[in-house]
Order: structure tokens, then sequence, then C-alpha cells
């Protein structure tokens, strides 16, 4: 009887304790798959248009270069994005037109340009870990007589996939039919390995010059494109391409008969030695965009081994575009993200975008091989830009108080193909984003883990912007994951100028009461 008695109340104890152990592997498994976020204290010296860029990761801590009017200098972050330190960069003593960062484990380069008088100077400074100058800075170049007042950047600073090779250039465009390509290749430790002047002859009125790229060989590729007139689509390309020490371009020719193409992407494959090109074509002048255009040339075998067009079928464009005309649902699309894949197959994003300006809106047509390319400085020089209309810190409207810039960035188009160029899979990812005098809240960033690409963006909760999450599995499954459970009030992320620093972290700079700060999110 006292055993009996001794197991009914053992048997009670575990039903009542059954709802807790089963709350407890609930709440243990959950906590395997949430996210964290730790975010930065604001900085009253941060303001609203502060131009900044995450560098990265280094001895633990978090490297955020900052920018505001003409004051520079590096924040330094811990893991908890406590302040550790915040050094001001006394060495930049004039207005700057462009700043590009290139980390390493253990030192930062960071390379600037500005005029004075009238002298232009390309320069670079070594700072460590904690941001601080090593070295006295370097003069890379200089271009005397300068007879104008320059607010753009002249030079533009490439790196290899590896960090091994350095290259900066610029274009003169003196003369209507040729453009002189003068570049200066760097080893690591900026060495100057080659300096070389090239001619390169622009026979045709509406010849350009665009996605120039370093390899891990020190080999500069760029593509040559010609369209019917400004503004309009490009009908012929040519791949331009310089070997490490050699002073002169090889050009080759490639093949779109038939198609009309922009948007031009350029990729190196250093694992294959190829050279990847893709871009929306359409078939007719100025016509809506029918599908995706793909190359790939050898560099070994120095030969194309293949070109094909993808016709979106009816199905994809009804998912890419939910209303509207099936026929115009790609017209909004830009290629944001190109991965390519170890066995040669390439991985495909592409972004809904497009602004409204007094009822007047910006279409592909405006951000073609026109203006993105050449600046407005000079006709002496023309720099190197992306043509998406997104730009490194984000735009802000300053026209004048009485207009109002509407910015949108709608779906994602995902696309997967294979190492002959034919699709595996294709997904959606659905959005509807917009904001006023300023895209730095929509768009999107993407996290690697590995398993999954995550994508962060935010979506309209009533008068908030929430940050979701939605992975992205290699069968092109894609996952709605729950939203961010510690989220704190009055935080707005700026998730497409996020940058990954770690196999699960990301930094994302958001905006707190008219600050800038920066959140550190944990996967």
């Amino acid at each position: 009887m006292l055993v009996a008695v001794h197991l009914k109340h053992k048997m009670l104890l575990m039903q009542k304790s059954l709802p807790f152990l089963f709350a407890s592997i609930l709440w243990i498994c959950s906590g395997l798959h949430a996210q964290r976020i730790v975010y930065s204290e604001p900085d009253r010296d941060d303001a609203r248009t502060l131009n900044f860029e995450v560098i990265g990761k280094m001895n633990g801590n978090f490297l955020i270069y900052k920018n505001y009017q003409n004051t520079h200098y590096i924040t330094v972050l811990d893991a908890d994005m406590k302040l550790v330190e915040k050094n001001k960069l006394d060495f930049i003593s004039e207005k700057i037109q462009d700043v590009d960062i290139i980390q390493y484990p253990d030192f930062v380069y960071l390379f600037y340009q500005y005029q004075k008088r009238s002298i232009y100077y390309a320069m670079v400074a070594k700072l460590d870990a904690k941001g601080k100058l090593i070295d006295k800075p370097i003069v890379l170049d200089t271009i005397n007589d300068v007879n104008f007042n320059n607010s753009t950047k002249i030079y533009t600073v490439l790196n290899s996939d590896n960090k091994q090779q350095i290259m900066l250039f610029k274009i003169g465009t003196k003369n209507d039919r040729s453009n002189v390509l003068t570049t200066m290749l760097y080893s690591k430790d900026l060495q100057l390995q080659k300096r070389s002047r090239i001619i390169v002859p622009m026979p045709e009125r509406n010849d350009f010059l665009t996605e120039f790229a370093l390899d891990n060989d020190g080999d500069l590729v760029c593509i040559k494109g010609s369209g019917t007139s400004q503004n309009d689509n490009i009908n012929k390309i040519a791949m331009l391409s310089k070997s490490a020490n050699a002073d002169t371009i090889l050009k080759r020719d490639i093949t779109i008969s038939g198609i009309y193409l922009d948007d031009i992407r350029l990729k190196v494959d250093n694992i294959n030695k190829h050279y990847v090109i893709c871009s929306f074509y359409s078939k007719q002048r100025r016509g809506n965009v029918d599908g995706l255009y793909y190359a790939v040339y050898d560099k070994v075998l120095n030969k194309p081994l293949n070109s094909l067009t993808t016709v979106f079928t009816d199905d994809f464009r009804s998912d890419a575009k939910s209303d509207g005309n099936l026929k115009a649902a790609f017209n909004d699309y830009f290629l944001k993200n190109i991965v390519l894949k170890k066995d040669g197959g390439f991985f495909v994003a592409a972004e809904a975008a497009y602004s409204t300006t007094k009822g007047n809106t910006m279409s592909r047509w405006d951000y073609l091989y026109g203006s993105p390319y050449y600046s407005g400085m000079s006709m002496d020089y023309y720099s190197y830009n992306s043509p998406l209309g997104y730009y490194p810190w984000g735009r802000y409207n300053s026209i004048n108080n009485n207009t109002t810039t509407r910015y949108f960035a709608d779906n994602v188009v995902l696309l997967s193909f294979n190492a002959v160029g034919k699709v595996e899979w294709s997904n959606v990812i659905r959005k509807e984003q917009f904001d006023d005098n300023t895209d730095n809240f929509i768009g999107y960033g993407v996290l690697n883990t590995g398993d999954k690409a995550h994508f962060l963006f935010n979506i309209q909760d009533k008068r908030s912007m929430i940050l979701t999450d939605q992975s992205l599995s290699p069968d092109g499954q894609i996952d709605r994951n729950p939203t961010f459970k510690n989220l704190d009030n009055g935080y707005e992320f700026m998730p497409r100028h996020a940058k990954q620093v770690g196999a699960r972290q990301l930094i994302v700079p958001c905006q707190y009461r008219s600050t800038t700060c920066f959140a550190k999110v944990e996967f």
C-alpha cells in the first residue's frame, strides 16, 4: 500500500512538471535560433546626415569610419557595442572627395583624395586596429594645373578578392574619340608594381567604359559598351583586359546579336579563372525587359565558353510584380547581388527600385550609362561609379524645402544558375518599401551563415519600420522568420548599409532620435 501511494504521488508530480518541462525545451530550442541585438550609445556628434562606413571586426572590436562636414574619425566599439576609443583623423585637413577602405587582419588602408589649389591628390594612410595612424600618409599620385574646382572623385581604387593586389586608376577624356587610362598596380604592402598609361579608342559617339574589376593575378578587366544614343539600350559590348605587367589592352568583342542590354555586371571568378557577364536584356530598343543575358569568358583558354539568354516566363513575371502590365514587370529591377559558385554556376538577386519627384518618375532609363559613369566636374576626367541608384552612404534630397523625392524599393527576385547557364530555381521575396527624401531605410542587407542567406529589410507597421528577416536555403526555399524580439522603440534600421563582421554577426547602422548609431545583430 505504501508503495502504491508513493508511485501515485510520483506520477502526479511528473504530470504537474510536464508543462514546465515542455516550456523549458521550447525556450531552449527557440534560444538556439533567436537573434540578439545590442545597440551602441547614440553619439551627439553623429548627425542624421553623417557619412559612415562599417570597416569590420579587428581584435574583437568593431571599427567604424565616420565623417561629418570636414571632421573624420574612427570609432572603436567593443563586443558589447560600448565605446572604446574615438580617434580623430587629424591628418585629413582638406575637404575630401572620396574615401575607400581596405581592411586586413591587423591594419586598415584608408584611401582619400582632395584638391588643394590647382593640384589634385590621391592619398593613402595606414591605420592600426584602433584607427590610429601608423605611418605618415603617402601621396600615390597627383594631377597638376587643375583649372576647375572639383567636387567629385577622379581616382578609383580596386582590390582583388584576396586583397593581395591593389589598383588606383583614372581616366582622361580630353579627346572625344579616345580615353587615356592611367593605372597604378600595388602589392599588399603598397609597393608600386606597374604604372601604365594606355590610350583606349572610343570611336563611337556613345561608347563608354564600366564595371572595372581586378583579379587575383593583378589583371584589370572592364566592359566597353556602346548604345544607339545617350541613355538608351546597349547594342555593342566588348571586354577589355590589361595584364598586370602589360602596357597594352586586349579587346574581345562579345556577341549580343538581336538583343539590347542594360544594367551590365561583370564578376571575376578567381577559382575557375573565368569572367562572368550578366545583364537584363530586351528584344526591342527601349523595350520591356525580356530576360537575363549571361556570358562567360575563360581567361586561361582566352576564349568565350558560352553565351545564353533566359526568357522570363509569365508566371515568374506575375510573381515579380503582382499588379500592372506583365510585360513591364521587370522594368524597375536592377541587379544587386551576383554570387559565384565553386562549380562555375552563379546566383543573382535583383531589386525593384525607382523614385518620383513632384510626379516625375525616375525609370531605368535614368540609370543607364549616361550620368552615372561620367562625373559633373569636367570633360577632362571621369570616375567609375555603379549605375545603380544607390550610393555608398545613401541619398538625401536637399534641393529645396518645397521638393519631395520619394524613393521606392519593392520585391527582390532570386535566380540560381548552374555552370552552363541554365536556371536551377527562382523565387521572389515580396516587400513594398518607400521613404521620402532619403533611401537609407529601404532596400535590404544580406547575412550569409553558410547554411542560409538571411535577407534583412524593414516593413511598415503602422507608423514604425520593423526589421524583419527572410532566409533563403540553397534549394531556393524562402522562410519568413519571426520578427526580431528585442527591437527597441525609436531605433530605425538601415539594413542595406549593414556589413557582415562574423560567421553570424552583422553590424547594422540605425538612427535614434535623429542621431546615427549602430546595432550588432547575432544569429
